[in-house]
């Protein structure tokens, strides 16, 4: 049976597709982008989180830890990653849910009975399942086995991916992806090395595949100050998306600080601290830019 690590199941999504979705996120991505909102999306192991504020210092989780991993600290119970086995005891014992365990391992069957429980959202929506992550590429076999199971109760299905993939995955893939939401960080190929870690020549590639293909494809642009917003810039994206023999929209996605606070809890620093979240202007003309090339363009996103 094939099975996975998710990290969340997200019901009734609205944001992530065509009318009411349940969202899969599968753990694990080859990118390690700076800006990253999921970060406990990136690791492809089970981890544990801490939530300061909710630990009460009772001490129990200290005495439970079987390999001594914990220590308390000017009155801060700390982590030593090297100990750790992540057995989860000092997740099962904490009273005041400081710790806890990100990531499951869930076979097809049972992500399946999640989501088969919410058709009746779908069939009044115009609804389905968006597979994000993470990237979901990264576990191909698992994300496969899943699509296919949607597509036996005839359910859409949207791929949330950066396409970092080779296009032998990719063609297995998509015969069972009815929307692709496609995430393109930038075009220019050292700086999508130096703040994602990998190289987009891939990205690039897959994505004018998909299109030669006819797929349905959203693209996705994640806005950040100072990093990828300038004119230069963005009229490369333009020309590029315009270059594309078949693609739906653009999405704007504005920077976003919500996901700070998981930094801490993973002990993981994050390298954009004094980033700034765009103005309303700055998108504005970042649409208006992407609108002279023809292009279909949505602003009204949640961010990134």
């Amino acid at each position: 049976m094939t099975s996975g690590l998710i990290f969340d199941i997200h019901k009734y999504a609205i944001h992530d597709g065509p009318g009411i979705r349940t969202t899969v996120f599968l753990k694990g991505c080859p990118l390690k982008c700076w800006w990253c909102h999921n970060p406990e999306s990136q690791s492809s192991c089970i981890q544990i989180i801490y939530r300061q504020e909710r630990c009460i210092r009772c001490g129990s989780c200290l005495e439970t830890c079987p390999q001594g991993a914990l220590q308390e600290k000017q009155n801060v119970i700390t982590l030593d990653e090297r100990l750790c086995d992540i057995c989860g005891d000092c997740v099962k014992i904490c009273y005041a849910d400081a710790r806890q365990l990100v990531g499951k391992e869930m076979s097809t069957s049972q992500v399946m009975a999640e989501i088969i429980s919410d058709i009746p959202f779908f069939d009044q929506s115009g609804g389905g399942v968006t597979f994000s992550g993470g990237e979901p590429l990264f576990q191909s076999d698992f994300l496969l086995s899943l699509l296919q199971a949607c597509k036996e109760q005839d359910i859409h299905t949207v791929l949330d991916t950066c396409g970092f993939s080779s296009w032998e995955t990719l063609e297995l893939i998509r015969p069972w992806v009815d929307l692709f939401y496609y995430d393109l960080k930038m075009i220019d190929a050292k700086e999508h090395y130096i703040f994602t870690g990998v190289s987009n020549q891939n990205i690039l590639v897959n994505l004018q595949r998909l299109s030669q293909h006819g797929h349905h494809i959203i693209l996705r642009l994640p806005i950040l100050p100072g990093i990828n917003d300038d004119e230069k810039s963005i009229f490369k994206v333009g020309a590029f998306a315009a270059s594309l023999p078949h693609l739906d929209r653009v999405d704007i996605l504005p920077y976003h600080r919500i996901g700070l606070d998981k930094y801490d809890r993973l002990n993981i620093p994050y390298k954009l601290p004094d980033l700034p979240q765009p103005s309303d202007d700055k998108i504005n003309a970042v649409a208006q830019i992407l609108s002279e090339f023809g292009l279909t363009v949505n602003n009204n996103h949640s961010g990134v």
